[in-house]
């Protein structure tokens, strides 16, 4: 036994030195639907979409904006409009709290980034909604740009695209939050007289004030495979109608089914069809 506990085999991690196989945090991650662990630099290569069940996991919106975009051709607009807490909003934490720390965790300074890009040499605008911030949740800050975006894309006579994802209003503003929804619904309107496309990439999840507006506006609606979209969250609906609701009624699929969404896009598919989009509005 003189032999195990030797200095050499215990740097080899024998009885004497056990060692642990060291995994860098973040190496991995456990897929949401299957539960499958994921290795991360393959999921990105794999646009966060999961190789054992198809899961389209979230994807940060500077993924996105170089999915959807021609290499340096996106220009960041409006990046100076910063939220503030005008309402002077607490909770378990002020606001203001939430918002330094929303930007520190995600890496962002709002839940959207809008800005004008390139696909295949075609010019359009382009706004990305993005989970990681306050729940993509629709403050004034969000409102505006949006409603910026569709007032550029009507001067410039180019199509508006937007990713939505979302958790609804920002509840930390209030009634604030609340009436972007009927400015990002005029200033969309704006655009459709102008007779500019408005495409919309429905995300996973896609809820709240943002189904109620400008997402469910658009001239075509594409959506991820699994997104879940609606309005309120289904045990909401089930209680306020008293009803047994169909199985899977707020997926990309079913609403495809009944009219709401055009067509369901694999991720990998979703510039290419962006592209074609584009080229045909541009006749």
């Amino acid at each position: 036994m003189a032999v195990f506990s030797s200095e050499k085999y215990a740097a080899l991690g024998r009885p004497n030195g056990e060692r642990k196989m060291i995994v860098p945090d973040g190496s991995w991650i456990k897929c949401s639907n299957c539960g499958q662990m994921l290795y991360t630099d393959r999921l990105e290569d794999n646009l966060q979409v999961c190789w054992y069940c198809d899961c389209h996991l979230p994807m940060h919106s500077s993924a996105r904006i170089k999915m959807l975009t021609d290499e340096g051709s996106f220009v960041e607009l409006w990046k100076d409009l910063r939220s503030v807490d005008a309402l002077n909003f607490s909770d378990t934490k002020s606001y203001a709290e939430r918002l330094a720390a929303n930007r520190q965790k995600s890496g962002l300074d709002e839940a959207v980034i809008c800005g004008s890009a390139m696909l295949d040499g075609r010019p359009y605008m382009l706004g990305v909604m993005d989970f990681a911030f306050m729940g993509a949740s629709m403050g004034s800050v969000v409102g505006e740009r949006i409603a910026r975006l569709f007032e550029a894309a009507a001067e410039g006579r180019i199509p508006a695209v937007m990713v939505t994802s979302s958790g609804g209003a920002r509840m930390q503003e209030g009634i604030l939050s609340l009436m972007q929804m009927p400015k990002t619904c005029g200033a969309l309107q704006r655009l459709a007289e102008a007779d500019v496309p408005f495409l919309v990439v429905l995300t996973n999840p896609t809820y709240g004030g943002v189904t109620a507006s400008f997402a469910s506006l658009g001239d075509v609606i594409l959506a991820e495979p699994g997104a879940m979209i609606g309005f309120a969250g289904p045990r909401v609906i089930q209680e306020t109608t008293n009803s047994k609701l169909p199985v899977g009624f707020q997926t990309a699929e079913f609403l495809m089914d009944k009219g709401l969404v055009d067509c369901v896009v694999e991720r990998k598919n979703l510039r290419r069809e962006l592209s074609n989009l584009l080229e045909y509005f541009g006749r």
